[in-house]
């Protein structure tokens, strides 16, 4: 019993680590953003946020290819071509010299990311379903929170030591030891009777089959919602508290602080959800992001900055409720296309991805001297996720097949 319980621990470890290689990657350079656009020559400050949005839609392209190459030669080989995709457009980023060779590095890291990111949710579903995959991606979560609490501060200790190319140079190092990792300690979880050759033929079916289950598509245009809401505060973060606020040196503990807010609701969704159940806590989860967001606007609506404890406590309370959605809505998604875990949650992801990289592109280029427009996001996506979630109790049951 004890050996199991080890060998789980380390299991919800590695897959955290799959998946805390890509939230380095994204988080470690925020303190830099801005002397990264100024190398580049970049002008409109907003475009540095690109740097930041532009690396979710390598997240959201990748899937396409690593999903169904993992349902057709396992989950180990395609993780490995991944890291290796990865370590190349880093090697792009450290050597670029306009935006333009930048945002292509980044697009391609996200391709590389999308394998351990995709194929570490297709792995835990092919060991656990229900509930139970829910309650082990909120402690792998947990975990991968970690990385965000920690990364600005170590991206800004690499900068304050050598430059922001170094981070991409750490980055890299870190792949490299957790698919070495990877590669002795996890074993294939995708037996050879279960693989599905490869082909463009499955990719239009499997997103065909994928579309015949509403509640898939459902919580999945939802949770592209609540991304792309959340991705506009990621990638505008270091430009709301250096730039509006004037805290650089306090923005890696400010990011620190509303990252353990979200861990803190994720920790506790992995009691919560085996009680009461995913569908439940999405709902009240949702309900609290709307109702948070209509408090800021009805209290500061005509405060282009309020004070930063202000600011603060109200981006808690939007994370803490954003902490129960995020592995849930994933989960739910998920329930209906466990058959094709790979191109399922390839789909899913690709759907949600490119559903949050405009949404957070549009809202970003206002938030440039008010938080304002950040809220008024939030708020719109929140209504129309609670909107389509009411749908889907009103049309469809758990157990809806197509």
């Amino acid at each position: 019993m004890q050996k199991e319980r080890r060998s789980q621990i380390e299991f919800i470890a590695l897959m955290a680590a799959l998946m805390s290689v890509t939230a380095l990657a994204i988080d470690a350079i925020l303190p830099a953003l801005q002397l990264i656009g100024n190398d580049m020559g970049v002008v409109q400050v907003s475009d540095n946020q690109l740097l930041v949005t532009m690396i979710f839609l390598g997240l959201g392209i990748g899937p396409l290819l690593f999903g169904p190459l993992s349902d057709s030669k396992g989950r180990k080989p395609s993780v490995y071509i991944g890291f290796a995709i990865f370590l190349i457009a880093s090697v792009i980023c450290v050597y670029a010299q306009s935006l333009e060779i930048m945002i292509i590095g980044r697009i391609l890291q996200g391709i590389g990311l999308s394998a351990p990111r995709t194929i570490s949710i297709a792995i835990i579903r092919d060991l656990f379903e229900g509930d139970y995959m829910a309650r082990i991606m909120s402690f792998v979560t947990v975990v991968f929170l970690l990385i965000p609490i920690v990364a600005p501060a170590m991206g800004q200790v690499i900068l304050d030591t050598y430059n922001w190319k170094a981070i991409f140079v750490v980055q890299g190092v870190i792949s490299i030891l957790v698919a070495t990792w990877f590669w002795k300690r996890q074993k294939e979880t995708l037996q050879v009777a279960h693989r599905i050759p490869f082909s463009l033929e499955r990719i239009t079916s499997g997103f065909k089959e994928t579309l015949k289950y509403p509640r898939t598509i459902g919580f999945t245009i939802i949770q592209g919602f609540i991304v792309g809401s959340f991705l506009v505060y990621l990638s505008a973060s270091q430009q709301i508290f250096q730039d509006q606020y004037g805290l650089v040196d306090e923005f890696p503990y400010i990011f620190a602080g509303l990252a353990i807010a979200i861990g803190t609701a994720i920790f506790l969704n992995g009691a919560f959800v085996v009680r009461f159940g995913m569908e439940k806590i999405v709902s009240r989860s949702l309900v609290g992001f709307f109702i948070v967001s209509i408090a800021y606007l009805a209290f500061y609506s005509t405060v282009a900055r309020p004070s930063i404890g202000v600011l603060i406590g109200f981006f808690a309370l939007q994370f803490f409720c954003i902490g129960f959605l995020f592995g849930n809505l994933r989960a739910l998604a998920m329930q209906a296309v466990g058959h094709i875990a790979g191109i399922g949650a390839a789909i899913t992801g690709l759907i949600s991805t490119l559903m949050a990289v405009p949404i957070s592109t549009f809202i970003g280029k206002y938030v440039a001297t008010s938080t304002l427009p950040l809220f008024i996001g939030f708020s719109i996506c929140s209504a129309i996720s609670l909107v389509i979630l009411f749908w889907l109790k009103k049309n469809t049951s758990p157990a809806y097949t197509a």
